[in-house]
């Protein structure tokens, strides 16, 4: 993938520094009431509707040091969607999402980053899907939700030989429930997040509502993370530089006229949702789902947004608690 981290380098050199980061006040935003839309061959929703990563940022106000962050993002650049055809290439670009039923063999995965993992074992097996394939030497993400009990599992890192599993690092999360990593823990993610809440996934765009923010990545980060980030893997200690966790939002002056209309559900949500940096990579870089389905001209539209049209959001008034990622809906 075009877009791979550098975050198994910078993992071993930055620690995890939590901080407010947030200027002056702002009032809550409103959570959706009606429940996420199923994730496709399960009837689990990605975390609750009150989760952070539905929660509706078009009310908060701009942050304090979003003209600082822009700064340093590469915002002369248009977006850049990380998947879609690879044109016989390999897989089709983007996180493939593996479904196991509950009775999938679990297995022992053992972790280079081992102190800050979740030492279960992961239903991995020959019917594991890695992001790039089996012989990438990028991120190799693998995405599993077990649809029996709405359990994800995600590992960064992926490899199996000699019959035993390998990753970076991994991480699992009930999709019922708000609850956060530990502070200061890494997941597949450098942010220390879920990725499956990220990604545009192929029924919510063809559907025409995709209804939560975005996982997207940059070049050069701060050592510093915003909840509901947990984790960071930057290289620069100034304020001035984007945090893991930093949320964007599209203006509401951005027009989509001329796109495609599945170009501008994904418009839709990006005004209304937003983008979530969690991972250091290719400077605005989005994810989505590995699937044979994204149209050309979806993908073609979307390279048409600007950088320049997105605006960092205040986000610190949605959180309740901070080992929750249960937002406010009060003002």
């Amino acid at each position: 993938m075009l877009g791979m981290s550098v975050r198994r380098v910078a993992l071993l050199l930055t620690p995890a520094i939590v901080i407010s980061l947030a200027v002056g006040t702002s009032s809550a935003a409103p959570v959706r009431e009606s429940a996420p839309s199923a994730i496709a061959g399960t009837s689990c929703s990605s975390f609750p509707a009150d989760n952070y990563w539905h929660a509706d940022i078009r009310t908060l106000p701009v942050h304090g040091r979003s003209a600082a962050w822009l700064s340093h993002m590469s915002t002369s650049r248009q977006l850049h969607p990380d998947f879609g055809p690879s044109y016989g290439a390999g897989p089709d670009y983007g996180m493939p999402i593996t479904v196991v039923s509950g009775d999938h063999v679990k297995v022992r995965v053992r972790f280079g980053y081992a102190d800050e993992s979740d030492h279960v074992r992961y239903p991995l097996g020959g019917d594991t899907l890695i992001e790039g394939g089996r012989a990438s030497d990028g991120d190799r993400h693998a995405i599993v939700v077990d649809r029996s009990t709405c359990r994800l599992y995600e590992t960064f890192d992926t490899h199996r030989r000699d019959d035993h599993w390998y990753a970076g690092s991994g991480a699992t999360w009930s999709l019922s429930s708000n609850a956060l990593r530990p502070d200061g823990w890494t997941s597949a993610d450098a942010a220390g997040l879920p990725i499956l809440p990220g990604l545009l996934r192929w029924n919510e765009v063809r559907d025409g509502y995709v209804d939560h923010a975005i996982r997207f990545t940059t070049d050069i980060t701060s050592r510093h993370h915003l909840w509901p980030a947990r984790h960071d893997a930057g290289s620069q200690d100034s304020l001035d530089f984007p945090p893991m966790g930093a949320r964007f939002r599209l203006r509401s002056s951005y027009s989509p006229d001329g796109l495609d209309p599945r170009a501008r559900t994904v418009v839709a949500a990006m005004k209304t949702y937003g983008l979530v940096l969690a991972d250091n990579g290719s400077p605005w870089y989005f994810q989505g789902e590995r699937s044979p389905h994204w149209p050309d001209r979806l993908i073609a539209d979307l390279k048409k947004i600007p950088a320049s049209a997105f605006e960092a959001v205040d986000a610190s008034s949605l959180m309740r608690s901070p080992d929750s990622a249960k937002v406010r809906s009060d003002p």
